[in-house]
């Protein structure tokens, strides 16, 4: 797939037996659906992959498997994102050797009060670019408690070589969107959204060219994002009016766990346990999730019956 990369790559979920072991036969099945839906890449070992519920072992386990499964069909942004620079230089080598098209990463955190300045920011994707030379993408998400600046931002794309990427997932992600493409220029060569595309028509309108969201519906969300960019708006409106109850109740009510709950409903996966501690869905929330999903009739929902 030719650069910049665009479009909808959602990330992979990581599926588990009933008793918490990796599935790795789910894993791979979990993979074709998703190049099935028609995924114009895939995202591994992101925070809806549960990467902080995962060992070292087991990330190196998938990261093999899933980039060797996918075997050049999409191209694989791997998530690498620690506190230590060393080991998220350490994890982008490996990614990078392995054959991944991009690394992902947050700002450097910890906790609610271990957070990285920007000068130690700056050091740590600079680093990272050196050693992985692939395309990085930053995610500008909430939960680092650190705020990424526009300017800061942009600095970032200016300066770093293979900073060219930025997933913003922030409140008003529209506006920094916005003021980030004005801001970076040519620089700024991937400007994706995320939070489950719940705000992807106004990220959309803002200049947003990709969407990382979960695997429940990308193939329900490219056409959103096919007729937006061939300039038939009210069209895209429209795809997107009838999968937003959907998009909104994985999003405000489910979290990752709706993608393993439909897949798992649809015959994609064998379980949708989540390790402890977090906690499986509420029956009833689980059923108004299905009920919401039969009336969109994502791919996932039916893909291996």
């Amino acid at each position: 797939m030719p650069q910049p990369y665009s479009g909808v790559f959602p990330v992979v979920p990581t599926t588990f037996t009933d008793t918490g072991a990796l599935d790795l036969e789910s894993q791979r099945r979990a993979l074709d659906c998703m190049v099935d839906q028609g995924s114009d890449g895939v995202c591994i070992l992101a925070n809806y992959s549960e990467q902080f519920l995962l060992s070292d072992d087991e990330r190196t386990v998938l990261a093999e498997l899933c980039l060797k499964h996918i075997d050049g069909r999409v191209p694989v942004i791997v998530t690498c994102s620690h506190f230590s620079t060393q080991i998220a230089v350490e994890r982008a080598k490996q990614a990078a050797e392995l054959g991944a098209a991009m690394i992902m990463m947050m700002p450097p955190y910890h906790g609610a009060s271990l957070k990285g300045s920007e000068q130690g920011i700056y050091e740590q994707f600079t680093r990272v670019s050196n050693a992985a030379g692939i395309p990085i993408m930053v995610q500008d998400a909430p939960l680092s408690g650190i705020t990424l600046s526009v300017p800061f931002l942009a600095k970032l794309a200016a300066e770093i070589e293979q900073v060219r990427y930025f997933k913003v997932e922030t409140p008003a992600a529209a506006d920094k969107l916005r003021a980030l493409i004005a801001a970076g220029g040519d620089a700024i060569e991937g400007p994706f959204d995320g939070e489950e595309a719940i705000t992807l028509m106004a990220d959309l309108n803002a200049g947003a060219t990709g969407t990382m969201p979960s695997a429940l519906l990308p193939d329900l969300i490219k056409p959103v994002i096919a007729c937006h960019q061939a300039g038939k708006n009210e069209e895209a409106a429209g795809h997107y009016g009838r999968i937003l109850p959907l998009i909104n109740f994985e999003n405000r009510q489910c979290g990752l766990r709706a993608c393993k709950t439909v897949m798992m409903e649809g015959g994609v996966i064998k379980s949708d346990h989540v390790r402890h501690p977090m906690p499986a869905l509420n029956a009833e929330t689980r059923a108004q999730l299905l009920s919401l999903a039969q009336a969109a009739n994502p791919l996932a929902l039916s893909w291996g019956k």
